[in-house]
């Protein structure tokens, strides 16, 4: 029988797709040599150059296609094999383009610079440390602690190190970027089999998105490295539940992956379930779990030490917070109270309130999410023939139950950023059944952002941030009567 969600494709229908997208990779790469994050262009405004027109048409042009592209085949890619050729295609402009759509390339360039120079980049800013390169990082982060874990700190140094300038650390950081998105490339078809979901539909959303050619590849972010990590820790958990060894090296993958950044802490918990085999039982989930944790710790551990900088980065994550843009929902509603309070003469910043009641509320749903994944497993415990069926729901129900709390944290976050969407994008394009509901947003993320870095929401701030609230308001009410299928194995949120 067909999957309802990946239909076959006719091959005219699918060549357009392809050359479209193209053309759409290399009218971004070209738009950011005009107007991108160059190194010296910190200053002035991708509108306020004499090259600005030209750099927004090109950039939305490109951002049309490529992302049209990609929507135009969202159901699945003719093949496997033509998904991934495919991808590749359209991330060969991306190679070879300047950075685009942030400046935070040089962030980590200033932040491996100063742990390789004997500074901790967990007590001062790169302005601070002396970094050569400081006038190409964006203003508001030079003064700011790096909230990044140890392990992608010593990877910024060794690029700094070995790079010796600016550029070249640029292109050895975004080598280690790409690095980590074909990692995550080779984990796709295993995790998408174990889940029953069609692995050219899996590599088509999760490879081909423009989120990760304009901005894991072209943009360096370390969340590619981030992503690669988990998706090899989850792929051996599904592979080899309930042994020991590979419990452990599972959990090594993940823990590195936390000591690159600490959003991936929220996929541990579902990892655990995926952890172990045959019948769900407390004793059980201890007993592989605790492998699972062990491997964990010691990755953490060992990377802290080892590095010699200790936890010192879990203080800087508060710092992530600093901007304040509707394109997170709890920032959004804060927005819009004190636009309001300000009619009635009420001075106290609603901002900060929302985003503690949304952290709280995203601790509840993680919960929640969990407990629903854990009930599911614990169901199908019950009559013996379901076995096999328990065997085969496993990976699916962990795996969407990361992407979902993953999901979760994006929307509940006191900040986002486009490249954020790519986190629960890798886990659902391999776990969801149907997909509308995730791959809107994704799409929709690829318009936020400007070739130089520049966030579109700091243009709309008034009218952003109340359409975005407007939006919440109605999730609420048309989804949460619907949370309590998320975790099931038989549905997705939808």
């Amino acid at each position: 029988m067909t999957h309802p969600d990946a239909p076959e494709t006719p091959p005219r229908a699918a060549g357009l797709a392809r050359w479209a997208g193209l053309a759409g990779a290399v009218l971004l790469a070209v738009a950011g040599y005009v107007g991108g994050a160059l190194p010296g262009a910190t200053a002035t405004k991708v509108w306020n150059s004499g090259d600005g027109p030209l750099t927004v048409a090109l950039w939305l042009a490109g951002t049309l296609l490529l992302t049209g592209a990609w929507w135009a085949l969202r159901r699945g890619a003719p093949s496997t094999r033509w998904a991934y050729l495919t991808a590749g295609l359209w991330t060969a402009p991306m190679l070879v383009a300047p950075p685009l759509g942030s400046r935070d390339v040089y962030s980590y360039a200033c932040q491996g610079w100063a742990y390789a120079n004997g500074v901790d980049p967990y007590a001062t800013g790169v302005a601070g440390a002396g970094c050569p390169w400081v006038d190409a990082v964006a203003p508001i982060w030079r003064d700011t602690p790096a909230p990044y874990g140890p392990v992608f700190v010593v990877l910024a140094a060794l690029a700094a190190t070995v790079g010796g300038g600016l550029t070249a650390t640029v292109v050895l950081l975004r080598a280690v970027a790409t690095l980590g998105v074909l990692l995550a490339a080779l984990c796709l078809p295993g995790l998408a089999r174990a889940a029953g979901v069609p692995t050219r539909r899996a590599a088509w959303l999760a490879l081909a998105s423009p989120l990760v050619g304009v901005h894991l590849v072209a943009g360096a972010h370390n969340d590619a490295v981030m992503l690669g990590l988990l998706l090899f820790g989850l792929l051996v958990l599904v592979r080899f539940p309930g042994r020991p060894r590979a419990l452990v090296v599972a959990g090594v993958l993940l823990g590195l992956a936390v000591a690159v950044k600490a959003t991936a802490v929220v996929v541990l918990p579902f990892a655990a379930l995926a952890a172990v085999l045959g019948r769900y039982t407390v004793r059980a989930l201890l007993r592989d779990g605790g492998w699972l944790a062990g491997g964990v710790l010691v990755a953490l551990l060992g990377a802290s030490l080892l590095s010699g900088l200790g936890l010192g980065w879990v203080a800087g994550l508060h710092r992530s917070g600093d901007t304040q843009q509707w394109t997170s929902p709890p920032t959004a509603v804060g927005m819009v109270v004190d636009y309001l309070g300000e009619l009635v003469g009420w001075d106290r910043p609603a901002v900060p309130v929302a985003r503690a009641v949304a952290l709280v509320l995203l601790a509840v749903l993680l919960v929640l999410l969990w407990c629903r994944a854990w009930s599911a497993l614990r169901g199908l415990n019950d009559v013996r023939q379901r076995v096999t069926r328990l065997e085969a729901a496993r990976p699916r129900v962990a795996l969407l139950g990361a992407g979902l709390g993953l999901t979760a944290t994006v929307v509940l976050a006191p900040v986002f950023h486009p490249w954020y969407a790519t986190w629960p994008l890798a886990l659902l394009a391999v776990a969801a059944r149907r997909t509308t509901w995730f791959v809107v947003p994704a799409a929709v993320a690829t318009f936020l952002a400007l070739p130089d870095g520049t966030n579109l929401a700091r243009l709309t701030k008034a009218p952003g941030a109340v359409a975005m609230t407007a939006l919440v308001i109605a999730v609420a009410v048309w989804g949460l009567p619907r949370l309590r299928r998320a975790g099931s194995p038989s549905g997705d949120a939808r």
